[in-house]
């Protein structure tokens, strides 16, 4: 008999001991598995190796749902009114059944139902108990494993966005710190005044481009880097023009075959154009904005020339008016000297006086005339259809030959010969400027009444002239063209004759028939009754030698006091 208990005990430990064993086992499969409905079903499946036993879903409280078979909805309601520990629970046909709480981390996550046809030893309850604690643990591991999952997914993620954030960071602050520099260096060729030459040499360092710097018109005015062209080649006005217009209406650089081309324009005018040299199409944005910057400077630059320029044009004419209408000398002396001019020396006054001239002909040849005369010192203005030089005087064998020198320039400037340049007496200080102008006016006004009206006059050369195109002296000169032509001013006027230009002009030829016959375009026969028609009226003897000197007189100075 107790042979019999002793050998029963034994058969009770080893099935429960096979039964633990079993348990464990399933739990290494059961902590296997990251997939919850895998770890059900396999719970379910295994309660029947543990007896009689049946399992009719496993319901979790999560969401108020069943996994692993799911065969009586019903008891979703009752489940869901047990305590934490579980409890009974009724299953349609099912003489006993019992729920066993799936728990995690001391909490229930939801129920284990298992039924049988009897009530299960306290041996089996226990091993369905830890079955359901096993399930409830590996439920929970593999919930911690997808979250660990999700959690590694999005830190990898997140670092994959933060790679690219520093990168991109990275990028910025290699772009800004580039464009600090590009505006570090522009600036410093701004505040240095570098001009031109040191604008295009800092864009070259700044991109490893060459650079050209050109007016408006396409002239090259400056180069950066290497391969600066000896003979630039200069565009068409009109192509020019309308590459201008192009870049303009788009507002930043535009590429123009092998170049990259930005305008310096401060205003609605463009002052100049800088461009890179890019044949191989290798610049990117932090060339462009290097140009854009560049260009911007710039017009900084040629906008401070140009207002220097004016200004100093502004002061010149001041000067020059104040000096051809009267001023003391040592104010005179200072603005010059401010200006870089020298009125210490002798200087003259030339007025230049051009037929038919256009304002921009004449505006082109006082540039021409101010850069071919630097160099000697002029100041020069523009009155009413005159230009108004005060130069330095050279030396005096030189005189003659620089004023003749003025006047062809001026008459190519103009493409046209038909023009005089009349030149006043030397002056040793500024406030005799005065008399050298209207010497110089004189001087002109005679040149264009002559015969030979265009060339050079200088009022040393006037001789006679000098007293007849004297305004002061106009009253005696009247008297005198009275009393030698008046009969013979009156008959022409009466017949609407040329008696008095005949006389003039044969005087002029030098008594030449010939030569004053061509002058009037008339025959030598109608020359000759002329003359003696002259001598009729007059009453005088035209081979008298006194006479003559006075007729010829008389002539002249009615034809300068305007006939």
């Amino acid at each position: 008999m107790v042979v019999a208990e002793q050998a029963e005990r034994i058969r009770a430990l080893r099935e429960q001991l096979s039964s633990m064993t079993t348990v464990f086992a399933l739990a290494v499969r059961l902590f296997d598995s990251t997939d919850e409905d895998e770890i059900l079903e396999l719970v379910g499946r295994s309660v029947a190796a543990f007896g009689d036993l049946r399992a009719h879903g496993v319901y979790l409280d999560r969401d108020g749902g069943a996994r692993a078979g799911d065969r009586h909805p019903a008891l979703r309601e009752q489940v869901a009114e047990l305590p934490g520990s579980g409890g009974p629970v009724t299953v349609p046909g099912e003489p006993w059944s019992w729920a066993y709480p799936l728990r995690t981390s001391g909490s229930p996550g939801g129920y284990l139902v298992v039924s049988s046809d009897e009530s299960p030893s306290a041996d089996r309850r226990y091993i369905l108990a830890t079955l359901a604690q096993q399930a409830g643990a590996a439920l929970q591991s593999a919930t911690l494993h997808h979250a660990e999952r999700d959690q590694a997914r999005e830190l990898h993620e997140r670092g994959l966005e933060l790679t690219v954030v520093n990168r991109r960071l990275t990028a910025t602050v290699a772009d800004l710190e580039q464009h600090s520099r590009i505006h570090e260096v522009l600036a410093e060729v701004a505040a240095r005044g570098s001009g031109e030459e040191g604008l295009a040499e800092a864009l070259h360092g700044l991109t490893g481009l060459p650079v050209a710097v050109e007016d408006p018109f396409g002239n090259l005015r400056a180069w950066g880097g290497p391969g600066r062209p000896t003979r630039p080649a200069r565009p068409a006005a009109r192509q020019r023009t309308e590459l201008l217009a192009d870049i303009r209406r788009r507002g930043r650089p535009m590429r123009h075959r092998d170049r990259l081309i930005a305008v310096a324009q401060p205003r609605d005018e463009v002052l100049g154009v800088v461009a890179l040299i890019d044949p191989e199409q290798r610049a990117a944005e932090i060339e462009l904005f290097a140009l854009q910057h560049g260009a911007v400077v710039l017009a900084m630059e040629l906008t401070h020339q140009r207002g220097l320029a004016e200004t100093e044009l502004r002061l010149r004419r001041d000067l020059v008016d104040d000096l051809l209408a009267g001023t003391d000398d040592d104010s005179a002396l200072l603005r010059a000297t401010a200006l870089g001019h020298d009125l210490t020396r002798p200087h003259r006054v030339a007025v230049v006086r051009w037929c038919g001239a256009s304002d921009e002909a004449l505006a082109r040849a006082v540039e021409q005339i101010v850069g071919h005369m630097t160099a000697d010192g002029v100041l020069v203005t523009q009155r009413s259809e005159n230009i108004v030089l005060i130069a330095a005087c050279p030396d005096e064998a030189e005189a003659g030959s620089r004023w003749n020198a003025l006047y062809q320039l001026v008459a190519k400037t103009t493409r046209s010969p038909d023009g005089a340049v009349g030149v006043g007496r030397a002056c040793g200080a500024p406030s005799d400027l005065p008399r050298s102008y209207r010497e110089a006016m004189r001087a002109v006004r005679i040149r264009q009444e002559s015969t030979t009206p265009h060339g050079t006059t200088m009022f040393e050369e006037l001789g006679i002239y000098r007293l007849l195109s004297d305004r002061n002296a106009s009253t005696e000169i009247d008297e005198f063209i009275r009393e030698w032509l008046g009969r013979l001013i009156d008959y022409d006027a009466d017949t609407r004759s040329d008696l008095v230009t005949t006389l003039w002009l044969y005087y002029e030829c030098g008594g030449n028939y010939d030569a004053t016959a061509q002058a009037l375009r008339i025959h030598r026969s109608t020359l000759r009754y002329r003359l003696r028609r002259i001598s009729e009226l007059s009453g005088h003897d035209l081979r008298d030698v006194d006479t003559r000197l006075n007729l010829h007189i008389a002539t002249r100075a009615w034809h300068i006091m305007g006939r």
